[in-house]
Parts: C-alpha cells; sequence; structure tokens
C-alpha cells in the first residue's frame, strides 16, 4: 500500500528510485532541486515535490490513531495545498498561485488528504474548514473516476490497484459507500479491483493483485498493489485493526468472484510471500541479479496492516517483529511517511508504537514536523475504520474487516 511514496509518482516526473542494502532510499538526480527551506509546517526535510502532500496526510493519520492532533499550522499547510477544484497536487510549492491546467493532479495524493482532514478536524482550530475540504476533496475524486470504476494516479490513465484502493479508503473515511460511487458506465471500485486479482490456479501469483495489466493485458503478482487492494477490498485503510475471528488465509476462487474474497485471496499471497524470509523484498532493477533483491520495509509495514485487518495476525507476526529489529535506519532516512508506515503496522497489531523495538515512533514522527498540540487520548481518532457504518461489503463469512500510496506509495505505492 503505501511505502515512502510511491514511485508511481516518480515515475510520472521521469524520475528513478532504489533503495541501498542498508534500506537507505536513493534517488536519481531529481528534475528540481532541493529547496532551501521547506516551507512552515510541512513534515520531513526531503524535497517535497513528489510526496508533501502524502507525507503530510500520513502523519496525520498515524498521529490520530493514538489521540495526538496535528499542529493547526500544519493542518493550515495542508488545507493551503488544496485546488479550488477540491484536487491536491503531490506538492504545490506556491500555494498562492491557483491551480491551472499545468498542474498535475495527483489522486492519491488527495485521497489521503481527505483522510487525514477527515480525522483531524475534529480537534483542528478550524473544523468547518477542514470537513469542507474533505467533502470537496471527495467531489473531485468521485468526478475523475474511469469507467472501468476505478481510478488512476494521474486522472486519465487507466486505473490502477493501488489508486483504487486508496481512493476507496477516502470514501470511507468521509462516510461514503464506496460500492455505491459508480461511474459513468455503472460500475464501481470493487468491480475495477476485481480486474487486477490473479485466481488462486495462478502458479506464479495464486491469489495476488497486479498493479496494472501489461500492453498485452496480462497480470503479474505485485505485493505492493495486493497489501493496497487486500484493504481495498475489505473497504479498509492503513489505520485499519487487526480484528477477529483470526483464521489462516486461504485461497479460494469463488464461481462469481467477490471484491471480499479477493482480498482474502490477497492476504493468502502475502502471508506465502513473508513466510520465505520473515519480509518483503524489493524487485530487482531489469537486468539485476535474483540476488540483489533488497529488504522493503514499507511494503512489508504495508503487509502486516493487511494481514491483520484480514484476520491473520498470527502470519503477519513475524514481519512485524523483523521490522522492530531491522527498520531503525530506514525510517529515519525515509522520513515522516515511513515512520508513520510502522505506527500503522504496530495499531493493526495492537503493539504500543511509543515501544517498537527500541524505538518511540510517535517521538520520532512528531520530531520531523512543527510540535503537535497536547495529547488528548479522550478523542483519539474516529476514523472510518472505527465506524463500520459506511461499509457495504464488510462481514466476511467468519471475518468483519480491513489498506493509504518507491520510495515504499514515493513510498511503495507509487513504486512501478
Amino acid at each position: 500500500m503505501i511505502s515512502v511514496r510511491r514511485v508511481a509518482a516518480a515515475l510520472a516526473a521521469g524520475a528513478v528510485l532504489s533503495t541501498t542494502a542498508a534500506g537507505v532510499a536513493a534517488a536519481a538526480p531529481s528534475p528540481t532541486p532541493t529547496p532551501a527551506k521547506i516551507p512552515a509546517g510541512l513534515y520531513g526535510t526531503s524535497d517535497p515535490t513528489y510526496d508533501g502532500v502524502w507525507r503530510q496526510s500520513l502523519a496525520f493519520l498515524a498521529q490520530r490513531t493514538s489521540g495526538i492532533q496535528p499542529a493547526d499550522q500544519a493542518v493550515d499547510w495542508l488545507l493551503g495545498q488544496q485546488c479550488d477544484s477540491g484536487a491536491f497536487a503531490s506538492y504545490r510549492p506556491d500555494p498562492a498561485k491557483p491551480c491551472d491546467a499545468k498542474t498535475m493532479l495527483d489522486s492519491n495524493a488527495t485521497a489521503a488528504a481527505v483522510q487525514a482532514l477527515a480525522a483531524v478536524r475534529r480537534q483542528s482550530h478550524a473544523p468547518e474548514k477542514a470537513e469542507k475540504a474533505a467533502k470537496a476533496g471527495t467531489a473531485w475524486l468521485k468526478s475523475v473516476q474511469n469507467k472501468d470504476g476505478g481510478w488512476s494516479y494521474v486522472p486519465g490513465g487507466p486505473s490502477d490497484a493501488n489508486s483504487t484502493s486508496v481512493v476507496i479508503s477516502a470514501f470511507v473515511a468521509a462516510g461514503e459507500r464506496p460500492g455505491d460511487v459508480r461511474s459513468a458506465d455503472g460500475r464501481n471500485p470493487y468491480d475495477a479491483l476485481l480486474t487486477f486479482a490473479l485466481p488462486c490456479t495462478d502458479k506464479e501469483g495464486a491469489g495476488a493483485f497486479a498493479y496494472q495489466p501489461d500492453k498485452a493485458g496480462k497480470l503479474f503478482a505485485n505485493a505492493d498493489a495486493t497489501a493496497a487492494a487486500t484493504l481495498g477490498g475489505l473497504g479498509k485503510s492503513i489505520t485499519a485493526r487487526g480484528t477477529q475471528p483470526e483464521q489462516p488465509p486461504v485461497c479460494k476462487d469463488l464461481p462469481k468472484p467477490t471484491a471480499d474474497r479477493a482480498a482474502l485471496n490477497g492476504a493468502s499471497y502475502l502471508a506465502a510471500q513473508l513466510a520465505k524470509t520473515g519480509h518483503l523484498t524489493v524487485p530487482p532493477m531489469p537486468g539485476a541479479s535474483e540476488t540483489a533483491e533488497l529488504p522493503d520495509y514499507g511494503n512489508t509495514a504495508d503487509a502486516v496492516v493487511a494481514l491483520a485487518a484480514a484476520g491473520a495476525k498470527k502470519e503477519a507476526a513475524g514481519a512485524l517483529a523483523w521490522l522492530e529489529k531491522n527498520s531503525p535506519q530506514w525510517a529515519a532516512t525515509s522520513g515522516p511517511a515511513a515512520y508513520a508506515q510502522l505506527v500503522f503496522a504496530a495499531h493493526a497489531m495492537d503493539t504500543d508504537p511509543r515501544s517498537f523495538g527500541s524505538a518511540d515512533l510517535l517521538e520520532q514522527l512528531n520530531a520531523t514536523g512543527p510540535a503537535p498540540k497536547a495529547p488528548d487520548n479522550s478523542q483519539a481518532s474516529t476514523t472510518a475504520d472505527d465506524d463500520e457504518s459506511g461499509f457495504d461489503l464488510w462481514w466476511i463469512i467468519g471475518i468483519g474487516m480491513v489498506v493509504g500510496v518507491g520510495v515504499g506509495f514515493l513510498l511503495s505505492g507509487r513504486k512501478k
């Protein structure tokens, strides 16, 4: 689902990203230099060109899972990034300049911002403004839905599993029923997700989801897309918690496929991949040796959330322990969104993010931006993941359930 920021963003702009053996994100020369000064209110210190709105939104969501309210300055920065249409770009260096036809609007950033603003609005100093902004973002997402029921990273492109899944999360956060959001052809987001699902009979990727079909229409298993779509198919988001009853994920094809069954099949694929080494790996670049595969911290965290949400906490436990031991350097190098992903993994598994191995994830996340308001544990975030009233698929046989968007969603979701 969502690792240090979906590489699709970089690909859309012509950038190439990779990860070093030590887990440090290494990018090709950026088309724009790192800003001399990071805007006031923004989390993180790296160039926000591709992930400013994304990382800010994930930081807010991670904080709200523990009852922490971001500083008003930070919320104002995010509000200021919104275009008049309700959409968000990945980052607008000059918010005073109106969005125009040249502004590259970003469905993933918009969906993440909708969720973040919905989570912080009650404790915001401008709750009505935050709520209005979230509604405007939701309306814009509906306006750019593809005919197949899904969404692309950049409006106008073919749908992909990651973008469709993060938009589903936005609708749930906004109190909408995703299954009721239909395209001009009458299709909903779950119809689109099913087109990316591989059958259980597939030898290479039984139960997995593809990011998109290749040029020949063939589907190839993608762990990042599978983690996102597992959550999306269950109507959940990256802030989802583990569900009861727990049961081992099993891949099973139905005569008439359903999104929730496909999601459970996705969980079975993730469990099988994690069972190999305890973590996911970054696929080698074309021409590289298979032995060059490196640990994928962001997607491993996303997989933990997806498995927990599918009732498979036992299968996710080993990966969580691996993250507790091995992720500190990656998170410190990658910044706010990486800390957020780890918080989501801890949250999903009912583990204290303040005692994640030897790290206090919330303290480290808070230190990357403006000091948040005093913790308000009596008003911890009430996201749509805690309110099943917005769902229309959700109670799977024996399970009631759960994704956020390389540099992991420029974090793993955009890692295509």
